[in-house]
């Protein structure tokens, strides 16, 4: 999984003699590279958004200019501001509807999703992730906003809801495939990582060979960053690494090899479990 080029830096001249609507989201770009949006500031974003500002742009101006700002270093500065001035609302329905649905964290408390988000995307420009791993952050959690409120802040069935969703907003910009294909299948995984257990070898095996861990290991390791950030951003949180995903590379570490046996893909996946259970030390994956 080849990453897709950073957009250009800004250049004076950007600004002069544009359409008010690409001036508008350069002003929210170079949000995402210094501090927090003033209130004149969103005030000015805002008016300028009520007087049709946006109308008429085209959609792959309009990501060009978005995703140059979700490049920058503080990327989540930059999706706060616009929800907050009303023009998250406009570009990305899906994402500004996420904030304040609360979420369950891995100690039973709750944070706000949208909170999440911008902590997740300002860790991957921490730690200067692709764009494929941000727009995956950006878009992962698309079917959590209408979660039945009986549930929350659990969310049955969310992935459902997420795909058409996802789908919407990657085809309403024509989004590069690559990010497409990391936002869904962080969708379908990122919580999954979260929950793996070595005492699992089975499911564990499984899950790397879904990943793209044994056949395309850029795109595994685009997953394990999305996972990354994703769990820094609920805070707190300790250390440069996150366990699960070391557990899961140790899991992928100890399958080397054994695919050049000459074994069936069911033998495969007897000895990739048999190999994880044995490095960590546990028989139980059979039970699975």
């Amino acid at each position: 999984m080849d990453k897709l080029p950073p957009p250009p830096p800004f250049q004076p001249s950007d600004f002069a003699q544009t359409h008010p609507g690409l001036a508008l989201l350069r002003l929210a770009a170079l949000l995402s590279e210094g501090s927090e949006a003033d209130e004149e500031t969103l005030d000015m974003m805002f008016e300028q958004m009520e007087v049709g500002a946006l109308d008429g742009l085209a959609p792959a101006d309009i990501w060009a200019e978005f995703s140059r700002g979700l490049m920058g270093a503080r990327p989540g500065a930059m999706v706060k501001a616009l929800r907050e001035c009303g023009v998250l609302e406009q570009l990305f329905p899906e994402i500004s509807a996420v904030f304040g649905i609360p979420q369950i964290t891995d100690t039973a408390d709750e944070i706000d999703l949208g909170a999440l988000l911008v902590a997740s995307l300002n860790e991957a420009g921490r730690r200067a992730a692709p764009l494929e791993v941000r727009t995956a952050l950006l878009l992962m959690h698309a079917g959590k906003s209408d979660s039945p409120r009986e549930h929350l802040p659990v969310h049955y069935r969310h992935i459902e809801r997420a795909i058409p969703r996802i789908a919407a907003a990657c085809d309403r910009y024509d989004v590069p495939e690559r990010c497409r294909d990391l936002a869904l299948l962080s969708l379908h995984e990122c919580e999954r990582v979260q929950r793996a257990s070595p005492v699992r070898a089975g499911p564990l095996a499984a899950m790397l060979d879904r990943t793209g861990a044994f056949r395309d290991p850029e795109l595994f390791e685009a997953l394990m960053l999305v996972a990354t950030c994703d769990y820094f951003g609920h805070g707190d949180r300790m250390g440069e690494t996150h366990p699960k995903v070391e557990q899961l590379r140790a899991a992928r570490d100890a399958c080397a090899g054994l695919e050049e046996g000459g074994l069936d893909a069911d033998d495969i996946a007897l000895a990739r479990a048999q190999a994880i259970a044995t490095t960590f030390k546990s028989e139980r994956w059979a039970q699975a």
